[in-house]
């Protein structure tokens, strides 16, 4: 995700940001002016509040239940290939299914051996939850979601934002329930300096959480790839810029 240096407001329906070129570099001693073009996201299905069903994992364990027949219960774990193996049932898939789509499955190879039988599944232990957080944290990688856990308490269990990160603009991918990725942008900073709603949004597992670069930075770095690096400048040439407060970022190259 590339940022330029002016802000704009951004709907909440998430979108991509995109880097535009500076213009005109072969006017050395003018000056540059940067501004962000957001483009849609189209990749991403409309953001949805309703959290997603949780899907089973290899290591959660699952309560099998037969109505009537409690002889028949049974507790058992979802093995590493994903499948869960019942007396009656026989072996299942169950990674990456909800437990209402496992329960539909042991029924149905219930069916084989009992007249109508009726089934509860329930999670005991859902150790394979876990949610992910990335970019401009202290410790990149996933963390168990064994309890509710909002997204600021998420990347403090990440390290907590370097000083380079963004804290405006975090951004949130979660599975939809028709299991498409959806996408939307948390203004964390709001939430530590106001209390705003962001930070205390619920995170599902699966949920990536992507801090990104702050927008200095990330002009910093893009200048020195793409300028410094790329462009045929003399060798003793610089490029400078600075950073006004309203978010306009002139340029100079000089000998």
């Amino acid at each position: 995700m590339a940022f330029i240096l002016q802000k704009i407001r951004r709907p909440a329906a998430c979108l991509a940001l995109t880097m535009l070129l500076l213009t005109g570099l072969a006017a050395c001693g003018t000056d540059q002016n940067l501004s962000p073009r957001e483009t849609a996201a189209s990749r991403f299905a409309a953001w949805s509040d309703d959290v997603p069903e949780y899907r089973l994992g290899s290591g959660d364990t699952v309560q099998v239940s037969y109505l009537f027949t409690p002889n028949l219960d049974q507790e058992a774990l979802v093995a590493p290939d994903g499948t869960i193996t019942l007396r009656l049932a026989g072996r299942l898939q169950a990674e990456g299914q909800t437990v209402e789509q496992l329960n539909q499955a042991v029924t149905e190879a219930s069916a084989k051996w009992m007249r109508q039988p009726v089934t509860r599944v329930a999670v005991r232990e859902a150790r394979s939850a876990r949610i992910y957080v990335g970019g401009q944290v202290g410790r990149a990688g996933a963390i168990p979601l064994d309890r509710r856990i909002g997204a600021l308490e998420a990347v403090l269990l990440a390290g907590g934002f370097t000083d380079e990160a963004r804290t405006s603009e975090v951004v949130l991918i979660r599975r939809s329930p028709d299991d498409s990725p959806m996408l939307r942008t948390l203004d964390l900073q709001d939430f530590i300096q106001t209390g705003g709603a962001d930070g205390a949004i619920p995170l599902a597992a699966g949920d990536i959480l992507y801090v990104p670069r702050s927008g200095i930075a990330e002009v910093n770095l893009w200048i020195d790839q793409f300028i410094n690096k790329v462009l045929p400048f003399q060798r003793s040439a610089n490029f400078t810029y600075t950073v006004t407060r309203n978010g306009t970022g002139t340029g100079t190259v000089f000998p």
